[in-house]
C-alpha cells in the first residue's frame, strides 16, 4: 500500500447508479472511485463512528 497523503478537497457526484467520489490531494493529484448507495452509507456510519469516538491522546 501506498503511503497516505494529505487530502484537500473530496467532491461527490452521482453517476448512473454509482456514486462518483473525488479525492484531491496536497501533492496534486486526484483520485476518483465509483461507490453503491450502500458502501457510502456504511462510509458515513464508520465517519460518525470515528468523530463520536475520544481522540487519542500522544
Amino acid at each position: 500500500m501506498s503511503a497516505a497523503k494529505k487530502l484537500i478537497r473530496i467532491l461527490a457526484a452521482r453517476s448512473g447508479e454509482a456514486i462518483e467520489l473525488a479525492f484531491a490531494t496536497a501533492d496534486g493529484n486526484t483520485v476518483k472511485v465509483l461507490a453503491s448507495e450502500d458502501q457510502i452509507d456504511r462510509l458515513v456510519d464508520e465517519l460518525e463512528d470515528l468523530l463520536n469516538s475520544p481522540a487519542d491522546e500522544d
